[in-house]
């Protein structure tokens, strides 16, 4: 059923381009056609020279000659349809990759993030080349060759029952030990093709994450073991490979014994039809080349057969994620500038519904104003992050912003008010300009360089060779970890959020670095509302509110005077930490 239903989606693909199939169809119709005559034509060419060595009389070459032209121009026109038969083809299947490429990658903007918690990158990005690219290549193979070894067939057929009936018979008997064994091998080799899209997905998100993360595979001495583990990956891909590619080249052996068994009967039932003179020798040769041009499409549609497996293991992980529920949206307001006050209303939240993360939360900010959120790791402190922001939505309770429920307006108004800091510092490949640009499209050049003053970055940029145009790598490892840092607070200056969110930002620098990370905060914290996840408690002593998570509830709430004094939870993390 679910093979199917992949077949129905390619189709549903496959009707925007009616016009260039169309014309597929009309060529290899055409060309079908042009290969079922010539046969029969080089027949009668076997068929004259016979009756004339036969009847001693003059071999007529004006007869042959005429019939050669015919074939000429037979294969020239057959030669030039095939040709542009492929070309259409291509151009049809290439668009097509282009357009699930596009597909997919649109879809990822609107998939939960809980998605990608289950699922790894590298099997999405297994989906989005490998999958796409095998099913694209696939189809430009299938959709001439199908119609095309059908069409054949049928034309072969007919002209074959016209010419001898019984010879027809003869080859018929081989039939459905064709159908038997090709339908018996594509049954094997589907589960097998299947096996083998998922193996690929699993290796290419092994790679990915342990190309990302060498230096902690490195750190950890973990090679042996990631070593290991990819053996176990690639001997299991090899395993499922290995029979679904001898699924494949088994096929066409087969196909062929078969053939050479209906060649012998051929041979021996023709032989002696001729000399009963009931069938010329010329039909003979015109039948044997028949069955010759009938094996191949046979043949072909068996060797289809199992690259139409492959394409259909293809298309179910690519649709399985174009099919995945997306995030939700109930757009009913909009949230206007400035942000006023942002409220938690009893708040419930889990990620595992046995397991509840946030419990009847409340809280009520102010503009302007600065929350601070500590706590042990699993409190909690990053997924109200989350909430605020919609990655998630909350199970129960509501989250409002001026008023509005943040469930009533679009994700895109309510993340156009959010600015980030987190603890590790996205940033992408490309210059620097270009990553601190990424915080407002339309800035100027004089904008970036403002907003990267004030992050305290500007001098160490101007040191470098290319300055503000440098590329990053792929890891920005070209720089230091608080250089990373400092650029991320410049484009979020450069966004001037209503409502910044700081989430470890300096739990992995240098103590030199982590002052001039302060400095740069002090500007990005003025004059907007702020919330700060940090471990470091000298970060938040001046936060306008301390909220002290454990298991999702708010156990201890005030400024850091009320909650020293209240020496309870908050005070015991805070002499922890600084005494000697």
């Amino acid at each position: 059923m679910k093979n199917k239903n992949t077949v129905l989606r390619i189709i549903s693909y496959l009707k925007a381009y009616r016009l260039q199939l169309f014309l597929t169809i009309a060529f290899t119709i055409f060309s079908s056609v042009l290969q079922v005559v010539s046969p029969k034509l080089m027949g009668n060419i076997t068929t004259k020279i016979f009756e004339n060595i036969q009847n001693k009389m003059p071999v007529d070459f004006e007869f042959i000659l005429r019939i050669c032209v015919i074939l000429v121009v037979i294969y020239i026109v057959q030669g030039i349809t095939e040709y542009f038969t492929g070309r259409i083809l291509v151009e049809i299947t290439q668009d097509l990759i282009a357009r699930l490429r596009s597909e997919i990658s649109e879809k990822v903007k609107y998939i939960p993030t809980s998605y990608f918690d289950k699922n790894s990158t590298g099997d999405l990005l297994s989906r989005m080349t490998n999958d796409v690219e095998t099913l694209g290549k696939n189809l430009q193979q299938t959709i001439s060759s199908l119609l095309s070894s059908f069409l054949l067939i049928v034309g072969i057929l007919f002209v074959m029952i016209k010419t001898s009936p019984t010879l027809t018979l003869v080859f018929l008997f081989t039939l459905p030990l064709t159908y038997f064994s090709t339908k018996y091998i594509s049954k094997k080799s589907q589960g097998y093709f299947r096996k083998k899209s998922k193996g690929l997905g699993e290796m290419v998100g092994f790679v990915e994450e342990n190309f990302s993360g060498s230096e902690l595979v490195k750190a950890f001495n973990y090679e042996k073991r990631a070593e290991d583990e990819f053996l176990d990956i690639n001997k299991n891909l090899y395993e499922v490979s290995y029979k679904a590619s001898f699924m494949t080249g088994i096929m066409l052996p087969i196909m062929t014994f078969i053939s050479n068994i209906g060649y012998v009967m051929l041979s021996l039932v023709g032989g002696l039809l001729v000399i009963n003179g009931k069938l010329f020798i010329g039909d003979i040769q015109a039948v044997i080349q028949y069955v010759r041009k009938l094996s191949a499409p046979i043949e072909q549609l068996a060797e289809m057969a199992s690259i139409f497996q492959a394409s259909i293991a293809s298309g179910e992980r690519i649709f399985d994620f174009l099919d995945v529920e997306e995030e939700k949206e109930t757009v009913t307001k909009k949230i206007e500038k400035p942000v006023r006050e942002i409220n938690l209303e009893n708040v419930y939240f889990s990620y595992d519904k046995e397991k509840p993360i946030i419990n009847n939360l409340n809280l009520d900010v102010v503009r302007n104003s600065t929350v601070a959120i500590v706590g042990p790791t699993g409190a909690g402190k990053t997924t109200i992050v989350n909430l605020l922001m919609r990655f998630y939505d909350i199970d129960r309770g509501k989250i409002k912003i001026n008023g509005i429920n943040i469930k009533d307006v679009s994700r895109e108004n309510l993340r156009s008010l959010f600015g980030m800091v987190l603890q590790d510092s996205w940033l992408f490949r490309g210059t620097i300009y270009e990553n601190i640009k990424y915080g407002k499209e339309d800035a100027t050049y004089e904008e970036v360089i403002e907003a990267s003053k004030k992050a305290y970055c500007h001098s160490f940029i101007e040191k470098l060779p290319d300055g503000y145009d440098t590329v990053l790598n792929e890891e920005a490892s070209n720089i230091s970890k608080g250089q990373k840092q400092l650029l991320t607070i410049a484009r979020a200056l450069l966004s001037d959020p209503e409502i910044l969110i700081l989430d470890e930002a300096t739990s992995s620098v240098d103590t030199r670095t982590e002052s001039l990370i302060q400095k740069a905060m002090t500007n990005l914290l003025h004059d907007r509302t702020n919330f700060v996840i940090a471990h470091r408690l000298s970060t938040i002593v001046n936060s306008d509110v301390i909220l002290v998570l454990d298991k999702g509830d708010i156990v201890e709430k005030g400024n850091h005077d009320e909650l020293i004094k209240l020496d309870g939870v908050y005070a015991k993390l805070y002499n922890s930490q600084f005494k000697n």
